[in-house]
């Protein structure tokens, strides 16, 4: 699996980060896993195409030693789909960036 990682955070940096996806990007209750949301610019032609399986996601873990992002386009409404693939070079830069704002947002030390 592809992922931008995060690692060796401190305690602190953990309750940190928790409190902010738990505000920003907890919806269905999975403990540790969140979901943002890819906007419509990001997409590809394919995804785009793919109503039944919008919307589409990038999925963050959290645990107390770090925070992995897959770089892989996600949709909760398929599992196996041509549209659900690797992020291209704008979605894997978008996520990147993303969770870098968020790092900087809390002045996490990594």
């Amino acid at each position: 699996m592809k992922q931008y990682v995060i690692d060796e955070l401190r305690p602190e940096d953990f309750e940190k980060l928790k409190a902010y996806l738990e505000e920003h990007y907890a919806g269905e209750k999975m403990d540790g896993l969140y979901w943002l949301l890819i906007g419509d610019e990001l997409l590809t032609e394919v995804q785009t195409s793919h109503n039944h399986c919008k919307p589409f996601y990038f999925a963050l873990e959290l645990t107390p030693d770090r925070l992995s992002c897959e770089l892989l386009v996600r949709s909760k409404n398929q599992l196996r789909c041509g549209c659900i693939a690797y992020a291209n070079q704008d979605q894997r830069n978008w996520i990147i960036r993303k969770v870098d704002a968020m790092v900087d947002t809390l002045g996490l030390i990594t």
